[in-house]
This record gives C-alpha cells, structure tokens and sequence, in this order.
C-alpha cells in the first residue's frame, strides 16, 4: 500500500545544517566595524577601543592587572561590550570564561580568522 503524504524532509535537513555551518564560521559583519562613538570601549588604563581589533591590540599590551579588573568573577566588560554593541553572542560566550589575556586573545583571533 502506497500512502500519499509530505515529502520526505530528510534531503533539506542536510542542506540547511551547511548553511547553518557556514554562517555560523563567518565573523559576523558588526564585529569588524568601528562602533558609534557613544559606544566605545572604555578600559581603566586609559585605552580606548572603537573595534574588535583595537580590542585585540589592546588586550595585547595591558597588563594583567587591567585585564583582571575587566574580567572577573563579578565583571565581564569585554564580553558584555563584544554581545551588547558588536551583537557576537559567540564570541562573548567565549570571553565570558576565559581567565587571562592570552586566552582572550586567542579566542578574538580565532573569530577573526573564522
């Protein structure tokens, strides 16, 4: 007995997972332009970041100390400015758990690079 009914899904689901991959690995256009100047990043040592690479510029040459007051148990500035003004939930995920500044750079450079 043949029974008529909705095509089989299972060929689109491939194809939508692709193209699900293949954004998901692009870095999302937000994050590669300069902010508004209203929305600049601040940082305590005087820096002041307009975009994702003055973020990784400045994250290479702070100290620890700065970093720390950034990015801590109770503040997590450069994962909060990188999901509220760049709009990347991705990459603030990854900086909301990192612990030191080479992780932090790590993580920028690779969504940079995706």
């Amino acid at each position: 007995m043949v029974t008529k009914g909705k095509p089989k899904e299972s060929a689109k689901k491939p194809e939508k997972a692709l193209k699900a991959k293949v954004k998901a690995k692009k870095p999302a256009k937000k994050l590669l332009e300069k902010v508004p100047t209203e929305y600049v990043f601040w940082c305590h040592d005087g820096s002041v970041f307009t975009d994702i690479y003055d973020l990784l510029e400045g994250l290479q040459r702070m100290s620890d100390d700065t970093f720390v007051y950034h990015s801590n148990m109770e503040k997590h500035d450069f994962s909060n400015w990188i999901r509220d003004v760049m709009e990347d939930g991705e990459l603030a995920d990854e900086l909301m758990i990192v612990r030191s500044r080479p992780e932090a750079v790590s993580c920028i450079l690779a969504r940079i690079n995706a």
